[in-house]
């Protein structure tokens, strides 16, 4: 069992940066992928960015990338993801989730484990 607990979430402007934390409890953190989710009303959940156990890979949706960086620090037993150039289409609840695959795996109905969720909201 793994608990996740994000942070960081709030309001920024457009073109402003923000930083997510998700922190991690239970079992070991170095044994999942992990990744960032977000939704916005009216929509399904979407995948944004993961990275895999060691932090060697990462992988973004195309919305987000250039943008957006998904780091971790398994030491802390922390996932980050940092925000850039935020446009209001940004706006949404940001989930963090975790996976036991060796796969970066961008299907949310395959990730195993999940945080109640911060809300961004990007005002334009």
């Amino acid at each position: 069992q793994v608990q996740l607990v994000e942070s960081g979430g709030g309001l920024v402007q457009a073109g402003g940066s923000l930083r997510l934390s998700c922190a991690a409890s239970g079992r070991t953190f170095s044994s999942y992928a992990m990744g960032w989710f977000r939704q916005a009303p009216g929509t399904e959940r979407e995948f944004v960015a993961a990275i895999s156990r060691s932090g060697a890979r990462t992988y973004y949706a195309d919305s987000v990338k250039g943008r957006f960086t998904i780091s971790r620090d398994n030491a802390k037993n922390t996932v980050y993801l940092q925000m850039n150039s935020l446009k209001p289409e940004d706006t949404a609840v940001y989930y963090c989730a975790a996976d036991p695959s060796l796969v970066l795996r961008v299907v949310v109905t395959l990730w195993d484990y999940w945080g109640q969720g911060t809300q961004v909201t990007v005002s334009s």
